[in-house]
């Protein structure tokens, strides 16, 4: 009966044998077709402008693709031009404009170039694909362009030229490539995986989720960074103050002055304030030298750096006080300061504080906000609250992401599952229940889910456990002993800086290790795959992206600048198209500018080729078997209407 009410409703979009015998055509031809190209990326933390390149070069996709349709036919000079028109269409003309002052023999060529590519990247895509990503206007025209495949015939390449000198005669040359570049960038890349940490280091997340939202087809899997921003966008203060001293420290306010339209001076005015003639010397912000609009505010930043600090360690303490269930109370560490002596006493033993000058604590109630804190705080939920882009990104990032996603063979996650030490799962509770494995992803995705769709004490709770999985022990985001920022700023002693990592993260370089976590998600033990990002991989220090013999790639590979000195490089982009594998490194980006005018690209390098021996066919892919599903209802729904059980329309 559930089988015959849902071929009546699919009735209703084929409503007779000729529309299911067409869509059957349709279905089977693309199975054949070669599968998409799937781009994985991690930890971009902030790094638009180098992310909007990557998507623009499809991290080297493009500059690979001229190579293979001109060889030798092209210098190295026309090919960086040419590439720098597909790249940055609309400011490459600009410039051509600035030096030629006819640009009708430049359109001519450029336009048959960039049909050229734009035929080499369509070739593998069904025509009805194609055409819904072309602009209306201009959908006939390229399609012409694209699909004309006689051009040795003499008729044909006079027809085609013709075409050509059309475009340029009626002056929508510039329109068509713009409109052609752009194609090439949406189907050079036809799914983006982007496996954690949008935010935080870098100067513009907000920019990256702008560019995602014009992506046809993404998946996040969501990083701590972007369940700290999650957390904070949707009413965790904690989190929120969090959001602001990291922002601070990094002198990246950037994304919440000027992104979202934060209102940062109720936070300036409290600082001063209260820290007026305070020198707040461990406070100083990172990274004046690489912002010199901020050198000017030196002293302010340190100001409120320190004050959003004292906020976020009251706010933290009064959030681990309401959940002993966390075990967290170690890290609620304000009540341990002997504020007379200017010490603190850890794990017994006894160490003096490097600033000892807290006006806002009460030592008798360290936990509390002030009335001035109190009321700055509203300040600042009531701007996050009232800004349309950030809860329009905080819609995207619930509506396209998830703690983990398996796509083809591969496992997605960005940190953790945590283990214990014999290699076992760690059970751990999540809002009142314990769960392990793939239980535990699952029922952490339905609670971060909770903290924004639920309501009432579900809410309240789930927004609570946002706080502990940025820094809990068994958060699969963090899954570290503790996150020791207060001792950090406090405590000259490195000792209790220490943050001992979760047995996954040595565990999961053996093979047999990601094979039992590949099977405890339904996936082939030996052709699975594990991708994870979070820990930069040092190559200057000899580390290599691919573990457990091949069976986990970490691809995190320091695309944020704050994190290059460490790694050596700028970012991995792994790449998974119809011949297989590839793992490619990448270099610094230099600037769009120098992109546009001498066609500087990402130098690319290829770590890993593993290709199979035939093509991989949308068949063989999770997409493949939903539409062998369809096909298998589409057949139903065929012998219904062949055999008169249901009436044809």
């Amino acid at each position: 009966m559930t089988d015959e009410r849902y071929l009546r409703l699919l009735s209703e979009k084929f409503p007779n044998a000729q529309a299911v015998v067409t869509e059957l055509v349709n279905l089977r031809a693309i199975l054949s077709l070669p599968k998409g190209t799937e781009h994985f990326v991690s930890d971009l933390h902030g790094e638009s402008m180098a992310f909007i390149h990557m998507i623009k070069n499809a991290s080297g996709v493009v500059r690979k693709k001229v190579d293979e349709v001109y060889g030798y036919a092209l210098d190295e000079e026309e090919k960086r031009a040419l590439c720098a028109l597909i790249y940055y269409p609309d400011e490459r003309i600009e410039y051509e404009r600035t030096v030629q002052s006819d640009l009708t023999e430049w359109y001519k060529k450029r336009l048959h170039q960039v049909v050229d590519i734009a035929r080499a990247v369509t070739i593998k895509y069904s025509r009805s694909k194609v055409h819904k990503i072309l602009p209306p206007d201009y959908a006939y025209i390229i399609e012409e362009l694209l699909h004309e495949s006689n051009l040795e015939l003499k008729d044909r390449q006079t027809y085609y030229n013709a075409i050509i000198d059309a475009i340029i005669e009626t002056g929508c040359a510039e329109q068509l490539l713009i409109a052609i570049s752009y194609l090439i960038h949406s189907l050079t890349i036809d799914t983006l995986h982007i496996v954690g940490d949008i935010f935080d280091r870098g100067p513009r997340a907000n920019k990256i989720l702008d560019v995602l939202a014009t992506v046809r087809d993404y998946d996040i899997q969501w990083g701590n960074h972007d369940i700290e921003w999650m957390g904070a966008m949707a009413g965790n203060l904690a989190l929120l103050a969090t959001v602001l001293r990291v922002s601070i420290r990094y002198a990246n306010i950037e994304t919440l002055e000027e992104g979202y339209g934060i209102n940062l001076l109720p936070l300036a005015n409290f600082a001063m304030t209260v820290y007026g003639d305070d020198p707040c010397t461990i406070w100083q912000t990172k990274d004046f030298d690489n912002n010199p609009r901020l050198t000017r505010s030196a002293q302010l930043m340190a100001k409120m750096h320190k004050a959003m600090s004292i906020i976020q360690f009251k706010l933290e303490g009064q959030t681990v006080r309401r959940h002993p269930e966390w075990h967290m109370d170690h890290r609620a560490l304000l009540d341990k300061i002997d504020y007379s002596k200017g010490t603190i006493t850890l794990e017994g033993k006894s160490y003096p504080l490097l600033d000892t000058n807290l006006p806002t604590i009460d030592p008798k109630d360290p936990y509390a906000l002030n009335q001035y804190e109190q009321d700055l705080m509203n300040q600042l939920w009531r701007s996050f609250r009232k800004s349309e882009k950030m809860q329009q990104h905080l819609r995207m990032l619930y509506e396209h992401g998830s703690l983990y996603l398996v796509r083809n063979g591969f496992l997605l996650y960005h940190a953790a599952i945590p283990l214990n030490a014999d290699g076992n799962f760690t059970e751990a509770e999540v809002c009142g229940k314990r769960v392990s494995g793939k239980a535990l992803m699952d029922r952490t995705d339905e609670v971060i889910r909770q903290a924004y769709y639920s309501d009432g004490k579900t809410k309240q709770d789930a927004l609570d456990y946002m706080l502990y999985l940025w820094e809990g022990e068994f958060s699969p985001l963090y899954n570290k002993d503790k996150m020791t920022t207060f001792e950090r700023y406090f405590i000259e002693d490195k000792g209790p800086h220490e943050e001992k990592k979760g047995a996954y993260f040595s565990l999961s370089d053996d093979e047999q290790v990601c094979e039992q976590i590949l099977t405890e998600f339904g996936l082939n033990p030996k052709a699975g795959r594990i991708i994870n990002g979070h820990v930069p991989v040092r190559t200057i220090k000899g580390e290599t992206p691919i573990r457990a013999n091949g069976k986990r790639f970490v691809i995190d590979g320091g695309f944020s600048k704050p994190y290059q000195e460490k790694t050596g490089i700028a970012g991995y982009t792994l790449i998974y198209n119809s011949h297989g594998i590839q793992l490619v490194e990448h270099e610094s980006f230099e600037s769009r500018e120098q992109a546009v005018l001498s066609g500087s690209d990402i130098h690319n390098r290829t770590l890993l080729e593993d290709f199979t021996g035939n093509r991989i066919r949308i068949k063989d892919t999770d997409k493949g078997k939903e539409l062998l599903e369809q096909i298998a209802s589409l057949e139903q729904l065929l012998k219904m209407y062949r055999n008169g059980s249901l009436r044809e329309r």
